[in-house]
Protein backbone atom coordinates (compact mmCIF):
# COMPACT_ATOMS: atom_id res chain seq x y z
CA UNK A 1 0.00 0.00 0.00
CA UNK A 2 1.31 3.37 -0.96
CA UNK A 3 -0.04 6.74 -1.84
CA UNK A 4 -0.21 10.21 -0.45
CA UNK A 5 -0.52 10.44 3.34
CA UNK A 6 -4.30 10.73 2.91
CA UNK A 7 -4.80 8.01 0.29
CA UNK A 8 -3.69 4.41 0.22
CA UNK A 9 -3.93 2.41 -2.99
CA UNK A 10 -4.62 -1.26 -2.27
CA UNK A 11 -4.41 -4.12 -4.76
CA UNK A 12 -5.17 -7.74 -3.89
CA UNK A 13 -5.51 -11.09 -5.61
CA UNK A 14 -7.75 -14.10 -5.21
CA UNK A 15 -8.26 -17.24 -7.26
CA UNK A 16 -11.80 -18.20 -8.24
CA UNK A 17 -12.87 -21.81 -8.62
CA UNK A 18 -13.05 -22.26 -12.41
CA UNK A 19 -16.45 -23.93 -12.32
CA UNK A 20 -17.95 -20.94 -10.46
CA UNK A 21 -16.59 -18.06 -12.56
CA UNK A 22 -19.82 -17.39 -14.46
CA UNK A 23 -21.87 -17.40 -11.25
CA UNK A 24 -19.37 -15.05 -9.58
CA UNK A 25 -19.57 -12.59 -12.49
CA UNK A 26 -23.37 -12.74 -12.45
CA UNK A 27 -23.46 -12.12 -8.70
CA UNK A 28 -21.28 -9.03 -9.07
CA UNK A 29 -23.45 -7.58 -11.84
CA UNK A 30 -25.91 -6.58 -9.09
CA UNK A 31 -24.25 -6.47 -5.68
CA UNK A 32 -26.67 -6.05 -2.78
CA UNK A 33 -27.32 -2.33 -2.19
CA UNK A 34 -26.66 -2.79 1.55
CA UNK A 35 -23.25 -4.33 0.72
CA UNK A 36 -22.42 -1.44 -1.59
CA UNK A 37 -23.32 1.00 1.21
CA UNK A 38 -21.19 -0.97 3.72
CA UNK A 39 -18.17 -0.66 1.42
CA UNK A 40 -18.88 3.03 0.96
CA UNK A 41 -19.23 3.57 4.75
CA UNK A 42 -15.92 1.79 5.32
CA UNK A 43 -14.18 4.53 3.33
CA UNK A 44 -13.22 2.46 0.30
CA UNK A 45 -13.58 4.19 -3.05
CA UNK A 46 -12.58 3.71 -6.67
CA UNK A 47 -13.09 -0.01 -5.99
CA UNK A 48 -12.76 -2.35 -8.98
CA UNK A 49 -12.44 -6.08 -9.59
CA UNK A 50 -10.67 -7.45 -12.67
CA UNK A 51 -11.00 -11.08 -13.74
CA UNK A 52 -8.72 -13.15 -15.93
CA UNK A 53 -10.29 -16.03 -17.87
CA UNK A 54 -8.58 -18.64 -15.67
CA UNK A 55 -10.21 -17.21 -12.54
CA UNK A 56 -7.41 -14.98 -11.29
CA UNK A 57 -9.18 -12.03 -9.66
CA UNK A 58 -7.41 -8.74 -9.01
CA UNK A 59 -9.06 -6.11 -6.83
CA UNK A 60 -8.13 -2.47 -6.39
CA UNK A 61 -9.44 0.30 -4.16
CA UNK A 62 -8.35 3.53 -2.56
CA UNK A 63 -8.85 4.37 1.10
CA UNK A 64 -7.56 6.81 3.69
CA UNK A 65 -6.99 4.17 6.40
CA UNK A 66 -7.07 0.55 5.25
CA UNK A 67 -6.86 -0.84 8.78
CA UNK A 68 -9.88 1.17 9.91
CA UNK A 69 -11.74 0.25 6.73
CA UNK A 70 -11.09 -3.47 7.23
CA UNK A 71 -12.19 -3.20 10.87
CA UNK A 72 -15.45 -1.47 9.88
CA UNK A 73 -16.22 -4.15 7.31
CA UNK A 74 -15.34 -6.96 9.74
CA UNK A 75 -17.89 -5.59 12.21
CA UNK A 76 -20.63 -5.03 9.65
CA UNK A 77 -23.29 -7.79 9.61
CA UNK A 78 -24.10 -7.24 5.93
CA UNK A 79 -20.45 -7.73 5.02
CA UNK A 80 -20.25 -10.90 7.12
CA UNK A 81 -23.31 -12.33 5.35
CA UNK A 82 -22.02 -11.42 1.88
CA UNK A 83 -18.54 -12.81 2.54
CA UNK A 84 -19.90 -16.04 4.07
CA UNK A 85 -21.88 -16.64 0.88
CA UNK A 86 -18.94 -15.61 -1.33
CA UNK A 87 -16.36 -17.85 0.34
CA UNK A 88 -17.31 -20.87 -1.77
CA UNK A 89 -16.22 -19.08 -4.96
CA UNK A 90 -12.55 -18.99 -3.97
CA UNK A 91 -9.72 -21.49 -3.86
CA UNK A 92 -8.48 -22.02 -0.30
CA UNK A 93 -7.90 -18.99 1.89
CA UNK A 94 -6.87 -20.96 4.97
CA UNK A 95 -10.26 -20.42 6.59
CA UNK A 96 -10.27 -16.64 6.20
CA UNK A 97 -13.18 -14.71 4.75
CA UNK A 98 -12.32 -13.51 1.23
CA UNK A 99 -12.35 -9.87 2.35
CA UNK A 100 -9.86 -10.66 5.13
CA UNK A 101 -7.64 -13.34 3.57
CA UNK A 102 -6.79 -11.91 0.16
CA UNK A 103 -3.05 -11.38 -0.29
CA UNK A 104 -2.20 -7.77 -1.05
CA UNK A 105 0.20 -6.93 -3.86
CA UNK A 106 3.09 -4.54 -3.37
CA UNK A 107 2.96 -1.43 -5.51
CA UNK A 108 6.25 -0.88 -7.34
CA UNK A 109 5.31 1.99 -9.66
CA UNK A 110 2.81 4.84 -9.70
CA UNK A 111 3.01 7.37 -12.51
CA UNK A 112 1.64 10.35 -10.59
CA UNK A 113 4.08 9.83 -7.68
CA UNK A 114 7.07 9.80 -10.01
CA UNK A 115 5.84 12.75 -12.04
CA UNK A 116 5.34 14.73 -8.82
CA UNK A 117 8.94 13.96 -7.81
CA UNK A 118 10.42 15.34 -11.04
CA UNK A 119 12.17 18.69 -10.85
CA UNK A 120 10.35 21.54 -12.57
Amino acid sequence: MTGTPSTQRVCFELQLRPELIDEYVERHAAVWPRMLRAIERSGRRNYSLFLREDGMLIGYYEVDDDTASARALALDPDTAEWEAEAARFFVSLDGDRPDQGAPQLREVFHLEDQLAALPD
